[in-house]
């Protein structure tokens, strides 16, 4: 089995949306996961298609304090934000 690009991305994205969370403490990527799941019905790793749960989610937990979030993931993802589909995402973050 080939590994697609896409699938590729998705992974990035969801590691370093994790390298974040988890930075913070598990019990704040534990958070983030359930409400994911809860609200929306999906994981971590969905975010990179549907990168406005993620957004909605943080700012319902943390109000302002996402920004900082958001901040740290394009952070984690600066080396690879040339990259259109990963542009999309934290476009689509803002």
């Amino acid at each position: 089995m080939d590994v697609t690009d896409i699938q590729i991305k998705k992974a990035l994205v969801a590691f370093s949306i994790e390298k974040v969370l988890f930075g913070m403490g598990e019990p704040v990527y534990q958070r983030v996961a359930d409400a994911l799941k809860n609200d929306y019905g999906c994981y971590v790793p969905d975010c990179y298609d549907h990168p406005e749960y993620l957004k909605r989610v943080l700012a319902d937990l943390y109000g302002n304090a996402y920004a900082t979030i958001i901040g740290s993931i394009r952070e984690n993802l600066k080396e690879f934000s040339h990259q259109d589909s990963v542009q999309k995402f934290l476009v689509a973050l803002n």
